[in-house]
């Protein structure tokens, strides 16, 4: 149905990027924990005498909720930029502008994170804005209910406008039936409606609390100076909560779900496989493989010269491509994740489209070219060595893998296991999880013409001969 190819045009040595020994003196991380728990990491950036990140990352998210209270974390990080008792909203506001910084939060299902960039001379500030919002937050009646309304807001945007959003949250709820790991992270309309503030208060008590958070800085950082205004300003925060938090297991159920809107002129579907979480060893083959299957969009042009085999397959012919945009992902939560493709195409040709990505994830079971291999190995370098010069970035990694390795892992560790992944670590990588394997699908959109579950299911097992 399908054949290889080459690409002549990449298909020749590939010099090595880099090697562990290039980072030798890269810095390494300093922690420190205070007398409450919360541990307080520094990494000093090589050459940056100017800017820094500040962070606050809190081992919680959707999947430390319950069936009552999802949404609530996201809930929290709306307001806490609404005012505190100390400062109003446009107090607030008017303080980072007039610094020159920056200050964001997020909640992703298994973290919540609040951060600041800021320059050097601000660091003390930004640190006692960050406490302030994170301990200080109005949650009076009147906030919540004004901010109830936004978050519908952003709802109905996600269900118009983001339909990769909406399809990775249809595909959590499918994958993870039963598990608070399944619930979205906006939480339902139902549980947004009867929030309230003793809901958010008691939230914060269970989980906001030192044994749980990191305080990551990154940049022109002084880690001494760092510890000394965490100690200021987050010595009032509880070392446990009140009861010990439980993160319910994820169990995988292969399944799939649609939704059916004729309406729509393109079909989205994706699936996905479970794979072991960030701590496992594979993690770092399922890079890899993530890399080769790639992403490709129509506003790119054909494939015809990309070194990604399932790109080529999809979009050789400009005039006649299988798909409109398709892209593999990877995603690790701390004990499984899920792997897998999502494609967007016209209802006539997402069946085929389908086809090819599935293929393409049984070609490279069996056929990986030490060239691919080498390309892939670069790119994954490279990513690593760049990131080293955002500071955000840098404080964020430190701060999840503090929460998840209970250490952060040195540029030289990570280089050192991208270099020990050879054509069978990756072939066996690859069988393990993704041949003759259950797995997930959801679709929306215009799906009349989606393959059914047992096809996609038959397929993972086809081998060629």
């Amino acid at each position: 149905m399908f054949s290889r190819g080459s690409n002549k045009a990449v298909a020749k040595s590939v010099r090595c990027f880099a090697s562990s020994a290039d980072m030798i003196t890269y810095p390494l991380t300093q922690v420190t924990s205070l007398q409450n728990g919360v541990r307080v990491a520094t990494e000093r950036a090589p050459g940056n005498n100017l800017t820094s990140t500040v962070g606050v990352y809190i081992d919680t998210g959707s999947r430390y909720e319950t069936e009552e209270n999802n949404g609530v974390a996201h809930f929290l990080e709306h307001l806490a930029f609404k005012g505190t008792n100390k400062r109003s909203q446009i107090a607030l506001e008017s303080e980072i502008e007039n610094i020159g910084g920056h200050l964001n939060a997020y909640t992703s299902r298994e973290m919540t994170c609040y951060y600041a960039q800021v320059m050097k001379k601000d660091q003390g500030h930004a640190m006692e804005i960050l406490s302030d919002i994170l301990l200080n937050s109005k949650y009076d009646e009147n906030a919540v209910n004004r901010e109830r309304e936004t978050i519908k807001t952003e709802m109905e945007h996600v269900y118009s406008e983001s339909k990769e959003e909406l399809i990775f949250d249809m595909l959590h709820e499918t994958a993870f039936q039963g598990s608070p790991l399944g619930y979205t992270i906006l939480g339902p309309v139902s549980n947004i409606e009867k929030i309230n503030s003793q809901m958010l208060k008691d939230y914060i008590n269970t989980h906001y609390t030192g044994d749980r958070m990191v305080i990551a800085a990154s940049g022109a950082v002084d880690h001494e100076e760092m510890v000394k205004l965490a100690s200021q300003h987050f010595n009032t925060v509880p070392a446990t909560g009140p009861k010990k938090v439980f993160r319910a297991p994820a169990q995988f159920t292969g399944s799939d779900f649609e939704e059916r809107w004729d309406h729509m002129d393109r079909a989205h579907f994706a699936f996905a496989y479970p794979t072991p979480g960030w701590n496992h060893p594979d993690a770092i083959p399922l890079m890899f493989f993530h890399s080769l299957l790639g992403e490709w969009d129509a506003s790119m042009g054909h494939a015809e010269n990309s070194p990604i085999n399932l790109a080529r397959l999809l979009f050789s012919d400009p005039a006649d491509s299988l798909a409109e945009k398709y892209f593999a992902f990877n995603t690790l939560y701390n004990d499984i994740g899920l792997f897998g493709i999502y494609i967007c195409a016209h209802p006539y040709r997402i069946h085929e489209a389908a086809y090819a990505c599935r293929w393409a994830m049984n070609e490279h079971a069996y056929n990986v070219n030490p060239w691919e291999i080498e390309l892939v190995r670069n790119k994954l370098k490279a990513n690593i060595v760049m990131s080293l010069d955002n500071t955000s970035q840098i404080a964020e990694d430190m701060g999840r893998q503090l929460l998840i390795h209970n250490r952060r892992i040195h540029p030289t560790e990570m280089l050192a296991r991208i270099d020990a992944v050879d054509q069978n670590a990756l072939r066996s990588c690859i069988q393990k999880y993704f041949v003759d394997r259950d797995h997930v699908a959801a679709a929306l959109g215009a799906t009349y013409g989606i393959p059914d579950y047992t096809e996609i299911r038959k397929l993972s097992f086809w081998r060629r001969y």
